[in-house]
């Protein structure tokens, strides 16, 4: 099948992958900009095109959508379908209708939950027991359109968001693999959301890092895990700002007041509002490398 493939990060290049690998033709790939990193600033390339010129695919990166670019190489390329995987933009409707089959997204989540830009991370902050991927058949709204397939996935108590990532990443190239299966052979059966059972899940920033000591430590774990590896969950110690790369909760009936903490050796735990505990297994000082709990209690009064 002629396709377009519209993704930006590293979750999206198990997909291309799996579609060069099946034979399909990739007419072009479209992905964001590359973007200044580090402290240096230097230009980088996203992922998706990284691996798009190892394949030796065309690429395009269009700044905007909207400016009748974007169609004119879809018209020109005429593709059979568009395969969305976090592409990062949203696509104007005159580009939905332009491929033969339009337009396909595989978003991850089981959808109508947690549409939007961070269902990962959504999933793990709030203490989801499973999570997976959804293919649908694109329209004018964010993650609104008719689902094709599912696959779901448990989430282990301990499991963080960024292994949670690898693992639907993973899983949606094969979802997309049995989209495109059944896409060819006639046997899709879109199946229409239920809006009112949807929830959505917005872009994280820094300003969901900090740990309120007075919420319950079960939540305080979940938001340990589900902020890894950005923006990272913080604390204050010492006045000032403490990462926690890793927790775990310990169940304990403390009379301790909320954001108390007990040493025992070279364990660390601090008290949340619920008299439990949450235990700090990696933390990271300002301007320092990340490090395991016993070497910062040895590092510090």
């Amino acid at each position: 099948m002629r396709i377009i493939f519209m993704g930006t990060p590293e979750f999206a290049v198990p997909c291309l992958k799996r579609l060069v690998e099946d034979g399909h033709e990739l007419a072009a790939v479209f992905t964001q900009p590359d973007k200044p990193k580090g402290r240096r600033l230097v230009l980088t390339p996203p992922p998706v095109k990284r691996a798009a010129l190892e394949a030796g695919l065309r690429v395009e990166q269009p700044v905007t959508l909207r400016d009748g670019t974007a169609s004119a190489i879809f018209e020109e390329l005429r593709p059979e379908l568009a395969v969305v995987v976090a592409y990062g933009k949203l696509l104007p409707p005159e580009l939905l209708d332009l491929p033969k089959h339009g337009c396909i997204n595989l978003h991850a989540s089981l959808l109508p939950k947690y549409r939007g830009a961070a269902p990962i991370q959504w999933a793990i902050l709030n203490g989801e027991r499973e999570s997976g991927v959804s293919t649908m058949r694109m329209d004018a709204g964010l993650d609104t359109g008719d689902i094709l397939l599912q696959d779901k996935i448990e989430i282990p108590e301990d499991m963080t968001a960024a292994q949670l990532h690898d693992q639907l990443s993973l899983l949606g190239a094969r979802t997309l693999q049995r989209t495109l299966d059944f896409l060819q052979n006639g046997a899709l059966k879109p199946v229409r959301q239920d809006d009112a059972m949807a929830s959505c899940a917005p872009m994280l920033s820094r300003a969901h890092s900090p740990l309120d000591w007075n919420r319950p430590a079960r939540e305080l774990y979940n938001q340990v895990r589900g902020l890894q590896p950005w923006p990272c969950a913080t604390a204050v110690w010492n006045g000032k700002t403490l990462r926690v790369r890793a927790a775990q909760f310990a169940a304990r009936d403390t009379r301790l007041s909320p954001g108390e903490f007990i040493v025992e050796g070279d364990r660390l735990f601090v008290c949340c509002g619920d008299g439990n505990l949450l235990e700090l297994l990696e933390v990271q000082q300002e301007g320092k490398k990340a490090m395991d709990t016993s070497s910062f209690l040895r590092g510090i009064k």
